[in-house]
């Protein structure tokens, strides 16, 4: 718990790789495996002041890169050494055939995809119309038939207003990591993790991700975070990515609602095809238009994707002895670009140690037979169609009452034209004008019914989002209090709280792939700055040294076994919402009132304490038993001088004691007895000094009282 409060800074961005030999192929991972398996001279974490100098010439050995093909930001990838010496036309039959993944194996692969398609087909159709109702184009998917030029169609932002105040919600509880060891000698290791993971998360712009993600979770229903390895950061370095990806992209088993669960998970994003080509050449005139048609949203832009090619991750696991190792697949229409089986000696883990999907789904409300939940908008949709489809005839109503219509007989005599015409003065009409020549017509005054049923329907989106008026501010007839205004707020926020709970739930299992990425990958040492327990910056440096998996030996002839570290993972909200500060604040304010900092009282506030439930209430407890310890510990030392002060009070003739006590038990302090001024005035006198200066001397007072005594009459 002592790094949750700590304020991180960005990493170091200097390129601490060393250089290449021009024509030096980065090395595969099998180098980056084989460096993993030996011990690392740097030894995990080191620290420095921050006023230390860095020695800027020191670079430390080339970091191995990730596995080959990861897909950057920008569409383009790396070509592993298969596709290059495909490019440059030298062919390794004996590779050829003992190619796992064929083209014939592609194939099955895009018949499985296109039968996962199929099935998730029902739930594409949801998340492409509730993307239309969240920006306010509900009519087009209300209205059968096309508008026509005089209809009206209002639309009213009740639902979208409940969406933001829900993703605001979630956006004042942004999680944040707090690594919590499993044995005592991996507490250090924990602390450094909680370190170091913020600002991994920072170096991603975790807060945009989780942005997205909360917008596809409370529209659509689930949000997906991917968890990835790029070796294309910090310079060929590689590092942690933590994206937000579509839903539509993504395919797996119908029928499952975990997709570790899947034999066969799918990503598939289009690239333009002169990119493919340039990271492919292999591909060459063998791409055209996409193959598999996805799912699109409705774009206000016209997106043409004729000149796009779908570039296929098959994800895939097997089973190898105890283990689950995942396999994966890139490939373009029935062309493979990289395959982890093909090249087996260079990857005998698969491609991620953990071997989980790098994929997290957060589904909102969660529905038996899929990974995937329903979101508000299918819940309140019903009651905004109402709602707009009410105004809509309410306002109809209005405008067929506020334009004049009228009767006219086809023998009357009236010009119609010149009638209509509100700029003719005059109307001309034909032989005489009868009273039933032209009636206006009378329109019908809506009820105030309608508006009432309007209104109900309103108060129902409201219910069923957990959007009432006093979560968004509001305030009920006959609340004026601020502290049952906030306790209101605190009580309406129950449902955004459950939402957030479920987050984080998600948010763990990333931070647990992160680790095990770091587990995995981190052999060279990556340079971070945060700021310390005082505020004082430190750097430092991290790799996996500690994490690995370490050789237990053998005692008695049995295998121990590999050991790794394993960790605990909490979860707390990076940022508070401002009701959430100012009751910590008031909590606090509560309990200085009631004297339970106060370290004459430890021993009594320790059991208040214990009795209750708040945040960081271990903490509290902790430094109210440090200070009780420390007060004992104050009282032991005073009664330790008051005994040395009247030893010295003995000797001296002073009254240091007394003066002590009075101190301690807060009373006026007694005058000092300047014991020690006589002593030196004695001291003096013997030395031959003047006695009349600081008074007489003891011995000199002492003979004249005697003196006094012998002469004075009896």
């Amino acid at each position: 718990m002592a790094n949750k409060d700590k304020n991180r800074d960005q990493v170091q961005g200097r390129d601490r790789t060393a250089p290449r030999k021009e024509g030096q192929s980065v090395p595969e991972n099998a180098a980056r495996r084989e460096a993993m398996r030996s011990p690392m001279a740097a030894g995990g974490v080191q620290r420095s002041a921050a006023n230390a100098p860095v020695a800027m010439g020191a670079r430390p050995p080339q970091a191995a890169p990730a596995p080959a093909m990861r897909q950057v930001h920008d569409g383009m990838t790396e070509m592993p050494q298969a596709a290059q010496a495909a490019a440059s036309g030298a062919v390794d039959g004996l590779s050829v055939l003992k190619r796992t993944i064929d083209k014939e194996k592609v194939r099955e692969a895009r018949n499985i995809l296109m039968e996962y398609k199929q099935g998730k087909a029902n739930l594409e159709q949801r998340v492409i119309e509730d993307e239309q109702w969240y920006k306010l184009r509900s009519w087009e998917c209300m209205r059968k038939t096309n508008k026509a030029a005089d209809q009206v169609e209002p639309v009213s932002g009740w639902l979208f207003n409940a969406i933001a105040n829900k993703h605001a919600d979630s956006m004042d509880n942004i999680p944040e990591p707090i690594i919590l060891p499993r044995e005592e000698g991996d507490k250090q290791e924990a602390e450094r993790l909680s370190s170091v993971l913020p600002v991994i998360l920072e170096q991603n712009g975790f807060e945009d991700v989780f942005d997205s993600e909360v917008d596809d979770k409370i529209r659509q229903g689930t949000g997906v975070f991917g968890v990835f390895w790029d070796e294309s950061k910090l310079h060929g370095m590689g590092d942690i990515a933590v994206e937000h990806v579509d839903i539509l992209s993504l395919f797996w088993q119908p029928g499952i609602t975990d997709i570790q669960r899947s034999p066969n998970f799918f990503h598939v994003t289009l690239m333009d095809n002169e990119q493919l080509v340039a990271a492919y050449p292999q591909l060459n005139g063998k791409l055209s238009s996409s193959t598999i048609d996805l799912s699109r949203y409705v774009y206000d832009d016209s997106v043409d994707t004729q000149k796009k090619s779908a570039v296929i991750d098959w994800y895939y696991k097997k089973r190898q002895g105890k283990r689950t190792i995942l396999h994966l697949c890139k490939f373009v229409n029935d062309e493979v670009l990289f395959a982890t089986e093909n090249e087996a000696e260079k990857y005998p883990g698969g491609w991620y140690d953990h071997g989980l999907y790098p994929y997290v789904f957060d589904p909102l409300y969660r529905v038996k037979g899929t990974p995937c939940g329903f979101g508000y908008i299918d819940i309140g949709k019903s009651a905004q169609e109402y709602i707009d489809r009410g105004n809509q005839a309410i306002l109809q109503n209005m405008l067929a009452n506020t334009r004049p219509r009228h009767f006219i007989r086809s023998d009357g005599s009236v010009n119609e034209e010149e009638y209509a015409d509100m700029t003719k003065d005059f109307v001309h009409v034909d032989g005489n004008l009868g009273q039933d020549s032209i009636l206006p017509i009378q329109g019908k005054p809506l009820s105030n019914v309608y508006v009432e049923v309007i209104n109900n329907k309103i108060d129902e989106l409201k219910e069923v989002t957990g959007n009432r008026d006093i979560s968004t501010g509001g305030t009920s007839s006959g609340v004026t209090a601020a502290s049952a205004i906030a306790a209101m707020q605190e009580a309406g926020s129950k449902l955004s709280r459950d939402d957030i709970k479920a987050s984080f739930r998600a948010f763990r299992k990333v931070v647990y792939m992160m680790v095990e990425l770091i587990r995995q990958f981190y052999d060279t040492p990556r340079f971070f700055r945060i700021l310390g327990e005082n505020g004082q910056q430190e750097f430092v440096a991290y790799s996996n040294a500690n994490i690995k998996p370490v050789h237990q030996g053998v005692e008695m002839g049995i295998d121990l076994g590999m050991r790794s570290p394993l960790f605990d993972i909490e979860i707390t909200a990076q940022k508070k919402n401002p009701y959430s500060k100012m009751s910590q604040n008031e909590l606090a304010l509560q309990f200085y009132a009631a004297g339970l900092f106060n370290p004459q009282m430890s021993d009594q506030a320790l059991v208040c304490l214990d009795m209750m439930d708040f945040d960081r209430k271990e903490f509290i407890m902790q430094k109210i038993a440090q200070n009780g310890g420390m007060y004992q510990q104050m009282l032991m030392m005073q009664q330790q001088m008051l005994m040395l002060a009247q030893m010295v009070d003995q000797t001296r003739g002073s009254n240091l004691a007394d003066q002590i006590a009075a101190g301690v038990m807060g009373t006026a302090a007694p005058l000092p007895v300047d014991g020690e001024a006589n002593v030196k005035t004695d001291g003096n006198a013997a030395l031959g000094g003047d006695e009349t200066k600081g008074g007489e001397s003891s011995v000199t007072q002492n003979a004249r009282k005697r003196v006094a005594e012998s002469t004075s009459p009896t």
